[in-house]
């Protein structure tokens, strides 16, 4: 049974970052939307509105266990960072770009762990990042996602 249901969440991870994709398969016809009409020179544009972000980090320190943040990265980040998070997993030669390497201490250094737990949460979209970078916040609680960020700052050591 345990490895019916370890193959169903390797499964569900390939599929999550993309490797399952039928790139074969046509996209959807959707008809183009009109471009809207140019405002008369003599009138002010109007202000663009920002593009919704998604709901920000819960309040409170972000850090968990790293011990359990380890664990959790084992099951469901390793497939595409790696298990020592190198960027370097088993699917992540056929990603582009390339999963992050969450050992590279300058980089990490720049990432907030709001920014961490947003990524980890809502997806690499969420923030700009790859979309390939699946979101795992319903999959994964609030206190997997604060251990997960314990565990990446000691990966980094930041």
């Amino acid at each position: 049974m345990r490895s019916a249901f370890a193959a169903v969440v390797l499964a569900a991870s390939f599929l999550g970052c993309g490797g399952g994709e039928d790139k074969s398969a046509a996209p959807p016809a959707v008809a183009p939307s009109p471009a809207p009409a140019p405002a008369p020179a003599s009138t002010p544009a109007a202000p663009t509105a920002a593009a919704p972000s998604a709901p920000a980090a819960p309040a409170g320190s972000l850090r968990g266990s790293a011990e359990a943040g380890k664990a959790l990265y084992a099951q469901y980040c390793s497939s595409c960072h790696g298990a020592t998070g190198h960027g370097d997993g088993p699917v992540a030669g056929t990603l582009n770009p390339k999963p992050a390497n969450h050992t590279d201490h300058q980089f990490m250094a720049t990432l907030t762990d709001e920014h961490l737990y947003q990524v980890i949460s809502k997806g690499g979209a969420s923030v700009g990042k790859s979309p390939m970078m699946a979101p795992w916040g319903g999959v994964i609680n609030d206190q997997g996602i604060k251990d997960l960020i314990a565990y990446l700052r000691q990966l980094s050591s930041t």
